[in-house]
């Protein structure tokens, strides 16, 4: 089966953001590509998070920014 094994389809975060808990539920690659990027910038997966959290549109759903994170970051 090699890369396309079933694996869970969304794993689930916790983080505190701006003073209250939230989860993120994102897809396990996406996950392994913001924590990358969140070590190449000497930051914590929670502290690069909440800097997105922090920029984003208040229209657009977190799991959705980082998303788009990722994406950007694989360029």
């Amino acid at each position: 089966m090699g890369a396309w094994a079933p694996r869970p389809l969304l794993i689930k975060r916790s983080f505190a953001l701006a003073g209250h808990r939230t989860s993120v539920a994102l897809e396990p690659e996406f996950w392994a590509v913001l924590s990358a990027l969140a070590e190449r910038r000497g930051l914590s997966l929670a502290a690069l998070v909440a800097e997105a959290d922090a920029r984003r549109e208040t229209v657009q759903p977190l799991a959705s920014c980082l998303r788009v994170l990722a994406l950007l970051a694989r360029e």
